[in-house]
């Protein structure tokens, strides 16, 4: 008698586990996953619309905002029925390829293009140290 009553009590203790196990499985895959965003200096946003999207929206096609310089939805002028404008992320405020050339001037003084002419004016106004 008392061995049955230890053995449903421990089918009952496993029965217990189990379903507190699944339970917490459950809570796990029901939390909203959290999107990582990395955040730097020139973390940027860009306005993603709609197809009903207003014309502020429209406008702000291409465009990307520093993280902390973006302007709040629903955008101001925003004359749609129901807004579903959303940020879309970038690492970079920067689009497209870097415009500074591989081949360029590289040196100390870091130019930005290539001049086969002087092209100012007057005599260079700094005394020399010698």
């Amino acid at each position: 008698m008392q061995s049955t009553l230890l053995v449903m009590a421990a089918a009952l203790f496993v029965i217990w586990l189990f379903l507190r196990r699944r339970a917490a499985t459950r809570q796990q895959q029901q939390r909203p996953t959290e999107t990582k965003v990395e955040s730097t200096a020139y973390h940027a946003v860009s306005i993603k619309f709609g197809r009903d999207a207003c014309a502020a929206a429209k406008a702000s096609t291409g465009q990307r905002f520093l993280a902390r310089e973006a302007p709040p939805l629903p955008l101001p002028g925003c004359d749609a029925h129901r807004c579903e404008c959303h940020y879309r992320h970038h690492k970079d405020r920067r689009s497209g390829a870097d415009r500074r050339s591989p081949f360029g001037s590289g040196g100390i003084s870091s130019g930005t293009g290539r001049y086969d002419q002087e092209r100012r004016q007057r005599p260079d106004r700094r005394q020399d140290a010698d």
